[in-house]
């Protein structure tokens, strides 16, 4: 039961986080996205910044400068 409830808290996060449940993909874009959005909740996971994940997510769409923090070679 321990490993479900990792699963959905993964699951839970990427929902809400990136709404992927409101999503509509076809074909490999489905899996290409589900990527990429599980890489950048990790980058966003390590940031020390107190804000949500969503507010977090926001802010690196706005400050090229804190986008570029989260990208730093060090995060991977």
């Amino acid at each position: 039961r321990t490993h479900w409830s990792i699963e959905n808290n993964l699951h839970w996060q990427l929902d809400v986080t990136f709404r992927e449940d409101n999503t509509r993909k076809t074909n490999n874009a489905a899996q290409n996205v589900s990527v990429m959005c599980k890489m950048a909740l990790s980058l966003l996971k390590k940031d020390t910044k107190k804000a949500s994940m969503v507010a977090k997510r926001k802010i690196a769409g706005w400050d090229e400068e804190y986008l570029a923090g989260l990208l730093k070679t060090e995060n991977f």
